[in-house]
């Protein structure tokens, strides 16, 4: 069964910034690569990746994960890799994580997909069309909330 889980992004909670968001998509990473999925972090477009993966080469060495930007990196890729839109997804990635506003060309593809409600209400609109989309395409759907989470 495809899972689409949707993360609620509670207002003034720490993930409710650009850091603490930030540092809560590393802590998903992390904890799916420990369990061994093989992840696709799906961007806006290639500022916004480059962004994020200059952000996971900052984390310490104990908290670094391999990872690689789409067209870079080994033959078989490392266990997170990092696109966007106008990347073919390839089909060993089991979970994407997705970043992007409005870009869901994976629905269908993957077994697992990660997506975020912000706060604000225009955002919260379109993260409803994706919704719809992932439902559409025959994800069982959930929903949990940040704020509800310790890392």
């Amino acid at each position: 069964m495809s899972i689409a889980t949707f993360y609620l992004i509670e207002p003034d909670s720490d993930v409710d910034s650009k850091q603490g968001f930030q540092e809560y998509v590393c802590y998903l990473i992390r904890h799916f690569t420990r369990q061994g999925a093989r992840v696709y972090l799906n961007t806006k477009d290639q500022q916004h990746a480059q962004q994020w993966d200059d952000c996971l080469f900052q984390l310490n060495n104990s908290d670094f994960i391999a990872h690689h930007l789409s067209g870079e990196g080994p033959t078989n890729g490392t266990q997170v890799e990092i696109g966007n839109g106008t990347t073919q997804l390839h089909r060993t990635r089991n979970i994407v994580i997705n970043l992007a506003e409005d870009d869901t060309n994976f629905a269908g593809i993957v077994s697992q997909v990660v997506d975020f409600v912000p706060c604000n209400e225009k955002a919260k609109h379109v993260a409803r069309e994706r919704y719809k989309i992932y439902r559409q395409a025959g994800y069982q759907m959930q929903t949990i909330s940040i704020a509800k989470l310790n890392k």
